[in-house]
């Protein structure tokens, strides 16, 4: 590390004596050398930094702990001891930082924080970009409403059965808890029963069309899949094809093939986009319902009218009227594309008879 190191010896040997504002101005040339340097200091040299921190830490003011704690808590290899000083700290508004972005933290630290500090000290840690279940245990326990509202919507968020059933105990009679509660995918299907019986009427219908819809998709594809095995050759018509396209967008190649009612060389096309076989793509375009068209669609990031113009293409047999078709519209924007992506990699994954997680 060569001269910064032989600046932070310095800093270290200066601390004892000095005043206030010296201190906070040696904690700002040190965080600068920390910052500077940071992929390239060794273990070695992140422990001797992070022990100057720490003596720093503990003889400065609140609000040069809270630049150093904005300073630190995005940076991804910063010294662990002071930020668990930091995210410790009884000022909010420097824990708020640590405790909200620092990757390095640790369960047992997050634990402690949020068993023995306040309510805005675990709505930081609520909003945590991955949350294991030990900590949400906690959280869900002692946290308050918004607490726990907070650590329901975060979909980085993984619970415990426990957890998910002090959940569910606490949802009873806050709608807005109990249908961000009853959204979640990995809630267990008894919990979700027992939400359903105590919720209001009005969760409980919304909660209920949201689960059908997801279910009757889901049938949809695998129903699909279940037909026919992977089989590649089947895109070989639209790969040696490919070349007189190049000058033509995606999306009118799509609509053309499907106006003009080129129903095979259309299933080609969506087959080769979404790495499944024609075969399947073939039994969607010819299914009533078109919920598996949808989710292919959603899926390789079909616009809507391009989806229109497929789902329109059908044959007496999968006519749909205007108002058919104004439902399924709004059902393709209430469709996530990454839901979309899960549901068919899902469905894909069974029929290849890999291991789904």
């Amino acid at each position: 590390m060569g001269a910064p190191l032989a600046l932070i010896r310095d800093l270290d040997s200066k601390i004892e004596g000095s005043s206030a504002s010296r201190r906070a101005m040696m904690l700002r040339q040190l965080t600068d050398l920390f910052l500077v340097g940071a992929e390239h200091y060794s273990d070695e040299e992140i422990a001797l930094i992070d022990d100057i921190f720490v003596r720093l830490v503990a003889q400065i003011e609140e609000a040069a702990r809270a630049l150093l704690a904005i300073r630190l808590g995005p940076v991804a290899k910063a010294p662990p001891k002071v930020l668990r000083l930091l995210a410790c700290d009884d000022a909010i508004d420097v824990a708020s930082a640590v405790l909200t972005q620092a990757e390095e933290l640790d369960d047992s630290t997050l634990i402690v924080c949020a068993t023995t500090k306040s309510q805005e000290h675990m709505l930081a840690i609520s909003q945590r970009k991955a949350l294991s279940s030990p900590v949400t245990d906690v959280l869900v326990t002692r946290g308050d409403r918004f607490v726990v509202l907070s650590v329901a919507m975060n979909a980085g968020a993984k619970f415990s059965r426990a957890g998910f059933g002090t959940l569910v105990d606490r949802a009873r009679g806050d709608d807005a808890l109990a249908a961000c509660v009853g959204a979640r995918k990995d809630l267990p299907l008894p919990l979700f029963e027992r939400l359903l019986a105590a919720a209001s009427d009005i969760v409980r219908a919304k909660l209920n069309a949201e689960r059908h819809a997801a279910s009757d998709i889901a049938r949809a594809v695998e129903a699909a899949t279940r037909r026919i095995r992977a089989d590649a050759a089947t895109l070989a018509p639209v790969l040696a094809d490919a070349p007189s396209r190049t000058n033509r967008s995606t999306s009118e190649i799509l609509a053309e093939l499907a106006r003009s009612g080129q129903r095979k060389d259309l299933a080609t096309a969506l087959a080769l986009m979404a790495h499944i076989p024609s075969e399947i793509v073939n039994d969607m375009l010819n299914e009533p319902r078109a919920e598996g068209l949808l989710v292919l669609a959603k899926t390789i990031g079909l616009s809507w009218d391009t989806t229109r113009a497929i789902l329109e293409s059908g044959g007496e047999e999968c006519r749909r009227s205007a108002g058919d078709i104004d439902n399924l519209r709004v059902a393709f924007h209430r469709l996530k594309q990454d839901t979309a992506q899960q549901i068919l990699a899902f469905h894909r994954a069974r029929t290849r008879g890999e291991a789904v997680n």
